[in-house]
């Protein structure tokens, strides 16, 4: 079973958890466990997951998709938390930074480039923007020979992340933040015309335009995001 549990939105699926502008998905795969992002505020990160039965501990890889305060801002609770876990960091992330983590952490891994994580798991690597100088990475889950997308925020822009994705399987699921809140209708609709997904959940900073958009396409194949939605795919 593969399962998305969202912990951090600024839009509310479950009325008893706290939204706040941000994200922050834990993916559950067989006997393997991610936590993808940490939100912006990690003393709601913290009473979300517990509400939700979630513990820390039980966590041992983190994965960042890129260096924006909304997406690691919960970092310094999850370390205290459980400090025995890896981070899977960009390279975009302040040495600084980086210095003082491996101090506080079991291990500190930067991506670059494309990488298997493990048998499940990979990272696209850092994509770059075609519009701006931002770079992110997303996460890939490979599960029963197929590919599902968990992005950030997408500020290297949906398509081109798909694009990216050179893994000659069909791609079931894209998730996560698609960045498309400052696009026109138009823009919108052209990008939803060129998405080769079957199943979408657009959230965070996706918008409600696209959000709306994304739904008439979709029908009941876009699976609603917020804090404490569960999005499961079983075998």
């Amino acid at each position: 079973m593969l399962k998305f549990t969202i912990l951090f939105d600024n839009y509310k699926f479950e009325d008893s958890l706290k939204p706040l502008w941000g994200f922050s998905c834990l993916v559950e795969v067989d006997n393997q466990s991610i936590l993808f992002d940490v939100g912006s505020n990690g003393r709601i990160l913290l009473q979300n997951a517990k509400k939700m039965g979630i513990s820390f501990k039980d966590i041992d890889k983190v994965f960042i998709s890129h260096n924006h305060w909304d997406h690691i801002g919960g970092l310094d609770t999850i370390i205290e938390e459980n400090p025995n876990i890896k981070l899977i960091l960009p390279n975009t992330i302040s040495n600084h930074y980086i210095n003082d983590l491996r101090k506080m952490v079991k291990e500190v891994h930067i991506v670059e480039d494309f990488e298997i994580l493990t048998a499940n798991f990979y990272t696209t690597g850092m994509i770059k923007s075609k519009e701006s100088s931002e770079t992110e990475q997303a996460l890939i889950i490979d599960y029963n020979d197929e590919l599902y997308i968990l992005s950030g925020c997408g500020h290297m822009g949906i398509l081109n992340l798909l694009n990216s994705i050179h893994i000659k399987k069909p791609i079931k699921y894209l998730g996560g933040g698609f960045h498309l809140l400052y696009k026109t209708p138009i823009e919108i609709k052209e990008i939803i015309s060129k998405l080769n997904v079957e199943y979408v959940t657009a959230t965070h900073c996706s918008g409600e335009t696209a959000i709306g958009m994304l739904k008439l396409k979709y029908k009941e194949k876009f699976l609603a995001g917020g804090v404490g939605a569960k999005i499961i795919f079983d075998k």
